[in-house]
């Protein structure tokens, strides 16, 4: 009787560990820059070959997360927040994760050959590939996996733009460049955050193998080039005087609290307001740029 009880219930658990496994924060947050792509080319045109395309992104994304959580299940074990997650946990079988990944993949291409254009294929191919393929395992060798991994968390927009469009202009390589340069404080901040847990992984980021204060030079560095590329989208004709305005804001005070960590050695806390930051400001940002879109 308790048998066929809780059976019922192990459908559920089993979808929800798949998407679990997705990893669905990023997910929705990726392809919501996807989404800013086509609606900066676009606008709201074609909403049934624009959902089409979303939902290609999406499985696109959750596919290459499952990838990476059964790639890294062993580290995910010795970390205190990936503990818990379906694999070291022992929740889900490693083969029905890998399974589960390819299928998103498959599903993900067919849809954005539907939706959109060769293309757009192609660059989902090469987000997927680098991001499965190449940061991975380069997580565990060096913390330049930190640029590798920005060039696939950067293609989303251009995605859109390019789904919309079919070409490759400079607005489309203009958001690329605020997604690309936007990940280099996000996730050094995190890293500093987490730095124990991440050396307990065996993960190489910037703070593990070079320091807590080289890794700062780098969020700093890297917000720079964040607000000196967010500042390109006005001459190219993308936004006006609300978008800069509140570029220059925002940018101002991301560029001020990257300071205080150089200058004052910023700890864990620091860290976490830095990371809880580059969220409001991408936010922000990109809500200004389709507000004020020309």
């Amino acid at each position: 009787m308790t048998e066929l009880v809780q059976s019922p219930a192990a459908p559920a658990a089993f979808l929800r560990d798949v998407v679990e496994l997705g990893k669905p924060r990023i997910t929705s947050l990726v392809s919501f820059t996807a989404a800013i792509g086509w609606f900066m080319a676009q606008g709201a045109a074609e909403p049934g070959r624009a959902a089409a395309f979303l939902a290609g992104t999406v499985l696109l994304v959750a596919s290459a997360n499952t990838l990476n959580c059964w790639m890294e299940r062993d580290s995910d074990a010795l970390m205190v927040r990936t503990r818990n997650r379906a694999l070291p946990a022992g929740r889900l079988e490693p083969g029905a994760a890998l399974a589960a990944g390819i299928a998103e993949a498959a599903a993900a291409v067919t849809l954005l050959a539907l939706a959109s254009n060769a293309l757009t294929v192609l660059l989902g191919a090469l987000a997927h590939a680098t991001y499965v393929l190449a940061y991975t395992p380069l997580k565990r060798v060096s913390p330049v996996s930190l640029l590798v991994g920005a060039v696939p968390g950067a293609i989303p927009p251009l995605m859109g733009w390019v789904a919309a469009t079919g070409s490759l202009s400079a607005p489309g390589w203009e958001l690329f460049a605020i997604l690309f340069f936007w990940q280099i404080p996000h996730f050094v901040a995190v890293a500093l955050y987490l730095e124990e847990d991440y050396r307990r992984g065996g993960l190489r980021v910037l703070s593990v193998a070079h320091g807590g204060a080289a890794a700062r030079r780098h969020l700093l560095a890297g917000t720079a080039a964040l607000v000196a590329a967010s500042l390109v989208a006005v001459p190219l004709g993308m936004a006006g005087a609300a978008y800069l305005l509140a570029a220059c804001v925002l940018g101002a005070a991301f560029l001020w609290l990257a300071w205080i960590g150089v200058s004052r050695a910023g700890g864990g806390a620091w860290a976490r307001r830095t990371f809880l930051y580059s969220l409001v400001y991408l936010t922000v940002l990109v809500t200004f740029l389709v507000l004020d879109a020309r």
